[in-house]
């Protein structure tokens, strides 16, 4: 007899990570153009935790309508159990991974024993790859590959007019990432190292051995250094903490340098002008066949995925609680 109702993790109000819990609910079906993945793991990344809280740090004006209760979010990785009639490029028992509806508002319902996913934001697992560390790749590593490699949308940024454009990285260019034991950080370390690039890690001093052996070539310890006295002449700045204190690696650029925020910054426009440099971002999107692309690399080893710390999914609120603590390396991941 088909399950019909599975485990999920539900909000029914905006807070703390206590407000996450196990729900009996129906288990969906798959629409035009998806699939019912079985889930074996679930990525936990920054938009779950906002999501949780209600966005509140959006302006009224601009916060999406959030339907209570809801199950977060987007990362996942499992086994298709059934497809639409017409999805004809993903079959029954594939083992595939992805970054479900990002950036609609309520995501693709990830925390839970299924979820009805769009095939287009899919990708088959790497092989290389257990379910957890596949679970980790999609939002982070499609991040860092939007920013840095290929745009791959024309969907227009909801942080500034003009469409993001990445730099061409080679073994001619100099790339510091600010944060770089992160989900994000982490993945970009390699990605500009795959491609040649000179790359400055900054994080704390504890991150330094694990950046190292990812190909990071200057390590900073910012906790005894400030990056933005010592690192100079940079081709190019992903800041994976961003926000107020962004516009400090303004100065660390050469003429024709950029500065990517991954989180919303403003910069003196005036500075901007007379430093010769630019600044410019982006909103990572679903995208099944960058992630295949990605799923390349993972598979022969080019890039690896670090995993912080796991949880079962029902301990959901654990898992948002040590992402709360910070210093994470690499990916917090749910276990289904």
């Amino acid at each position: 007899m088909p399950t019909t109702t599975m485990t999920a993790v539900r909000l029914h109000e905006f807070g703390g990570p206590e407000v996450l819990g196990p729900d009996e609910v129906p288990v969906p079906e798959p629409g035009p153009g998806e699939v019912l993945v079985r889930v074996h793991a679930v990525g936990v990344n920054p938009p779950d935790w906002y999501l949780r809280e209600g966005m509140p740090d959006v302006p009224a004006e601009l916060r999406p309508t959030l339907n209570l209760p809801l199950i977060p979010k987007t990362d996942v990785s499992g086994v298709v159990e059934a497809t639409a009639d017409d999805v004809d490029d993903v079959a029954v028992g594939d083992e595939v991974f992805g970054l479900l509806r990002f950036p609609a508002p309520e995501g693709g319902k990830a925390y839970a024993e299924y979820v009805a996913a769009p095939a287009a934001d899919l990708a088959r697992k790497p092989a290389r790859l257990d379910h957890v560390h596949a679970a980790g790749a999609p939002m982070a590593g499609l991040t860092a590959w939007q920013f840095l490699i290929e745009l791959g949308h024309d969907h227009p940024s909801p942080f500034q007019a003009a469409q993001h454009r990445p730099r061409t990285l080679d073994s001619t260019t100099t790339v510091l990432i600010n944060g770089a034991a992160g989900g994000v950080g982490h993945l970009a370390v390699q990605l500009a190292k795959s491609r040649g690039a000179h790359v400055v890690a900054v994080a704390s001093a504890a991150h330094e051995s694990f950046l190292v052996d990812l190909g990071a070539d200057e390590f900073i310890d910012y906790t005894t250094r400030r990056p933005e006295d010592v690192a100079h002449d940079l081709d190019l700045v992903l800041d994976c903490v961003g926000g107020p204190d962004s516009g400090r690696f303004l100065r660390t650029l050469k003429r024709g340098g950029a500065l990517f925020p991954l989180y919303p910054a403003e910069y003196d426009p005036d500075e901007v002008a007379a430093l010769g440099v630019t600044t410019s971002a982006t909103q990572v999107r679903a995208n099944g066949a960058q992630l295949a692309e990605l799923a390349g690399s993972l598979d022969d080893g080019t890039l690896r995925v670090a995993v912080d710390s796991t949880f079962p999914l029902a301990d959901a609120a654990k898992a948002h609680e040590r992402a709360a603590r910070g210093h994470i390396q690499g990916k917090i991941v749910l276990t289904v």
